[in-house]
């Protein structure tokens, strides 16, 4: 390990809700768990001490206070090589698991496609609706890779899926136009 992946600093968040009502909890756990934050225990959670996790750490300290709780923030590092080593493996592997959706998200998106090619349905509705999963894909991998800060393995083949996923999509857009203009000639 190098001196530089020692010295990356965690935030510690300890947070304590109200146990009524639920709707607290879950909107501070939702909010962590979009942030990408490593749940450590009840109420524990942990973030690389990097930009990119700063306002979520806001928003659920806001939810926090906002619901009566406690919040408190401490600064972390791996007391030993060993700790540190530790700690950035299990937030990598809560990114790899991250990443693993992604990529089954991917192959959803594809087979859709694929289906809509195969019973040739070629309209407009349908390739807007498609977009709009590509670009909910979109926004998704931008969002994993700003909270990847450690690089899981997966990050690249989600990078390759995503292009073809483009791909896909643009041959259906393609479809699509070839399809509308085709009965466009065929009208009287």
């Amino acid at each position: 390990m190098t001196d530089a992946e020692q010295a990356i600093r965690w935030l510690i968040l300890v947070i304590r809700l109200p146990a009524d009502p639920s709707r607290h909890r879950v909107a501070v756990w939702r909010e962590l768990r979009r942030i990408g934050a490593l749940s450590l225990g009840q109420g524990i959670w942990a973030v690389p001490e990097v930009p990119v996790f700063a306002d979520g750490v806001r928003r659920a300290l806001e939810l926090t206070d906002g619901a009566g709780g406690q919040g408190v923030t401490l600064q972390a590092s791996g007391r030993t090589t060993e700790d540190a080593a530790r700690f950035r493996h299990m937030f990598t592997a809560a990114r790899s698991a991250d990443w693993a959706e992604f990529l089954a998200d991917c192959g959803k998106f594809e087979e859709e496609i694929a289906t809509e090619i195969r019973i040739a349905k070629f309209t407009l509705a349908e390739l807007e609706e498609e977009e709009q999963s590509l670009e909910r894909l979109r926004r998704r991998h931008r969002d994993l890779t700003a909270r990847d800060v450690f690089g899981a393995p997966e990050a690249a083949e989600a990078g390759i899926r995503l292009k073809r996923c483009r791909a896909v999509c643009e041959d259906y857009a393609e479809r699509v136009f070839a399809a509308l203009h085709t009965s466009d000639e065929e009208t009287p």
